[in-house]
């Protein structure tokens, strides 16, 4: 991936690629707008590839670290693809049970950044799994693009399933405490949001980032405690988060909402220029020590 200064791309092309990354906008559209653009010296293919993400920078723990070990485990899910698979990733010194951790996608299903995800977890004590949505059709393809089209194509209550199986497996995990939390982002935001409402009694602590609310009929039935991380230039999502908060007030659900300045969707996601390195880094301090404090 080219490197560019994040301050040097007009916020209009963040909103475009926001767009097309969920699936709003087709890549040829989103092409042609880039072409519109008069960005000085950056060419379509630089700009498009500053964008997109290169997952060569996105690893901070090896696979082969010797703090963590990792493996893929299949568990069942009767009520969504009959059966999905994740990435788990333990402490390799666990000397005891720990608390889990589920860890949730984006819109394109496992790729290396949200593995990556998970073994900083590890690395921290938890026993984290990412489940991968794409399982039923085979898995992260390793191309985002193809990724979100096989994701767009699978039915939306079946994946919500699989995740709450993915949930209560790590939960029932002979490894595991009886504390699970989970964390997410984008689409896996919303997920997080949505397990917190629909089985409030297996989540004991949710961190969504950048993702919205569960469906309102489910809302009310969130329990908490949420850490709640927005990008400041995300109006999509930011303005679901006025209703939202009030359901959680209404509720009296502790929740800590906080809204990243000078940031963009995916602002945590080290492998693109939407990267806000002191953001992402307190981001996410904050969320291992939620998880510290709530959990352990």
């Amino acid at each position: 991936m080219t490197h560019i200064d994040p301050k040097h791309i007009p916020q209009q092309a963040f909103d475009w690629y926001d767009e097309y990354a969920h699936g709003d906008m087709d890549r040829r559209t989103f092409m042609s707008r880039l072409a519109s653009l008069s960005v000085a010296g950056l060419s379509i293919g630089t700009l498009s590839g500053a964008l997109t993400p290169n997952y060569a920078l996105a690893e901070q723990v090896s696979f082969n670290d010797e703090d963590i070990t990792a493996s893929y485990q299949k568990f069942a899910s009767p009520d969504g693809y009959s059966e999905g698979q994740g990435y788990l990733v333990l402490p390799s010194k666990m000397s005891k049970s720990a608390p889990g951790v589920l860890v949730v996608h984006e819109n394109r299903g496992l790729n290396p950044y949200i593995k990556d995800v998970a073994r900083r977890l590890a690395k921290e004590g938890f026993i984290a799994f990412a489940p991968d949505a794409l399982f039923p059709l085979g898995g992260y393809p390793g191309n985002d693009d193809k990724g979100k089209e096989m994701q767009r194509s699978m039915e939306r209550p079946k994946i919500e399933n699989d995740f709450i199986a993915a949930a209560n497996f790590i939960k029932q995990h002979e490894k595991t405490t009886d504390k699970l939390g989970v964390v997410g982002f984008c689409f896996g935001g919303y997920i997080s949001n949505f397990l917190a409402a629909k089985i409030p009694d297996v989540i004991n602590a949710a961190v969504p980032f950048y993702g919205t609310p569960a469906a309102e009929n489910l809302v009310g039935q969130v329990k908490g405690p949420l850490l709640l991380n927005f990008a400041e230039n995300d109006s999509r999502v930011n303005a679901s988060w006025p209703d939202y908060e009030a359901a959680l007030k209404a509720n009296n659900v502790t929740y800590n909402a906080h809204i990243y300045p000078n940031t963009q969707h995916g602002f945590h996601n080290d492998s693109t220029s939407r990267y806000e390195p002191e953001a992402a880094e307190l981001a996410w301090s904050r969320t291992v020590d939620f998880f510290k404090t709530h959990l352990t």
